[in-house]
């Protein structure tokens, strides 16, 4: 998947994804948050995840008076139980699904590989490659069944090996295998779905994962929202792609 990669940088006029269902999860601060704000200026009906619900509450009240309120849904994503009352949800409050944006992620503590706790290992891989893969089977049929379904994943150069950061590392390129292999299953049918390389981005995990860097040298979240509203909008023919943003 990393072969196939290009990049989407050109703006559009607002309301690209006007009525369109989407859910995000990690939505209450860095990309995630900025990617919400987004869709919200672009239209869309949103479904805010995240595991605290005083953050993700600010998210929506950032949102107030600025069309239908989002649903927001304090859960864990490494809960097995919590995937399925975010479908029930979904469904009791929008009746379908249009748009998936898989974005939660834990980098672990800064460890080396033979000196990582197992404990440490098993949350990292829970949540950035085993809750994608189990909203994947949740969200399937919701995602086909829509007139134009996207499925966007966030990917990391990380993948690729990074000292310290093995489980990350692991978890992302285990990630990008596997949205490699559903993009190729369902290029049959309406579903596109893609990754997106956000690139070095100020957030607090990129702080945590490289210490002592300078944040006033890296863009903010804002500056990469393009791409997940590209690959979102109903126009987009891309399927199985590594976009950087």
């Amino acid at each position: 998947m990393a072969s196939q990669q290009s990049n989407l940088k050109v703006q559009a006029p607002l309301g690209r994804l006007v009525d369109r269902v989407a859910l995000i999860t990690g939505a209450s601060r860095g990309i995630g948050r900025a990617v919400a704000l987004a869709f919200r200026r672009e239209g869309a009906l949103l479904t805010l995840v995240s595991r605290s619900r005083e953050e993700i509450g600010r998210v929506a009240e950032d949102m107030a008076g600025s069309g239908a309120e989002p649903l927001i849904l304090a859960r864990d994503l490494r809960d097995v139980a919590a995937i399925e009352e975010i479908r029930a949800a979904i469904l009791m409050r929008w009746g379908r699904l249009d748009i998936l944006v898989g974005n939660a992620a834990d980098l672990g503590p800064l460890a080396r590989v033979a000196e990582l706790p197992q404990a440490a290992w098993d949350q990292v891989i829970a949540l950035n490659l085993t809750a994608n893969y189990r909203l994947i089977r949740a969200f399937d049929d919701l995602l086909r069944a829509s007139d134009a379904g996207r499925a966007i994943f966030v990917t990391s150069a990380i993948s690729r090996g990074k000292t310290l950061r093995g489980a990350y590392a692991a978890s992302k390129a285990g990630l990008a295998w596997l949205i490699a292999a559903y993009a190729a299953e369902v290029a049959d049918s309406r579903l596109r779905v893609n990754l997106v390389d956000p690139g070095p981005t100020r957030t607090a995990m990129r702080a945590r994962a490289v210490p002592g860097e300078d944040p006033a040298t890296l863009r903010p979240p804002d500056a990469v929202v393009e791409a997940f509203i590209r690959l979102a909008a109903a126009d987009c023919t891309e399927n199985g792609v590594t976009v950087l943003a």
